[in-house]
């Protein structure tokens, strides 16, 4: 066997056409989706992923706004300008890039944030809303694991996923939406004792721990569906996720790739969810 490969710039793709027929239907109504993105400090990583995002905004036909500051600025000025954002009208999004610098209190930025506002689906009002089944923002990451299993047809119901990784940002947030759709779900993470006894009795595995080569072969039951959310560099520089992918295609049904794979989803669900936001916004 040899596993399909999940084309998340494929699926990308189309969701973006979505999403731009979406906001040129809102924009004839008057409205101009808005995401506003703030970076703070001049962290290489965040600086990339932030360009993306607004490119990605930009190519959709939504509004985009980035604001750079430099690291020394306060946690109280911070704190204001989330503030200014909530209750600008333009802006129907706002995304405060991570990490933060250390003197600045992350969650305490990540919940000043306007939850009719957070499409990165971290303040605990979208937290609850996931966690209750009420309407909210899902992290992109995991959403984005979502509409992959959704585009393969893939049926959850009754199914084994084991969720390896326990984050706030994916493991958490996965393992929910998971249950949502009526799978079995068990989470593993640094204290689970036999993770390859886990992963055996899998159906899904999504991979989310930052850590190469945490999931091989032998590990995955034959015809499993395994999502790589991982995002590391092996020994020659080379851009890897957390599975280890020549191994795996061989026994995996269906794989998602690093690169190409959840990566180009979660800012295609940033933007869908700063689309939902800016309907949300129109039509109260």
């Amino acid at each position: 066997m040899t596993a399909e490969l999940i084309d998340g710039n494929a699926l990308s793709k189309q969701l973006r056409q979505d999403v731009a027929a979406r906001a040129a239907a809102l924009r004839a109504r008057g409205t101009t989706p808005g995401l506003a993105v703030v970076l703070v400090g001049d962290n290489p990583a965040s600086q990339v992923y932030v360009r993306n995002k607004v490119k990605a905004c930009e190519d959709s036909g939504l509004h985009s706004v980035l604001e750079k500051y430099n690291a020394d600025l306060s946690e109280a000025d911070l704190l204001a300008r989330v503030d200014a954002l909530n209750h600008d009208p333009a802006i129907h999004g706002i995304l405060v890039q991570l990490p933060l610098p250390a003197h600045i209190d992350a969650q305490k930025v990540i919940e000043a944030i306007s939850p009719a506002k957070d499409v990165d689906g971290f303040h605990i009002a979208s937290a609850g809303a996931l966690m209750t089944g009420a309407p909210g923002f899902w992290p992109c990451t995991p959403y984005g694991c979502m509409k992959m299993l959704e585009s393969i047809g893939y049926d959850l119901r009754g199914k084994h996923a084991v969720v390896i990784g326990r984050s706030n940002i994916v493991g958490k947030p996965m393992a929910l939406m998971l249950l949502q759709k009526n799978a079995t779900v068990t989470i593993c993470h640094s204290g689970t004792k036999d993770l390859k006894a886990m992963t055996l009795q899998a159906d899904v595995i999504v991979a989310a721990v930052g850590k190469r080569n945490v999931l091989t072969a032998d590990m995955v039951k034959p015809g499993a569906v395994v999502l790589d959310v991982g995002m590391n560099r092996d020994d020659a520089g080379k851009l890897c996720g957390d599975v280890d992918f020549d191994g795996v295609k061989a026994v995996a049904s269906h794989l998602t790739p690093v690169p190409g794979g959840v990566g180009p989803m979660t800012i295609t669900m940033l933007l869908v969810n700063t689309m939902e936001a800016a309907e949300r916004s129109a039509s109260s």
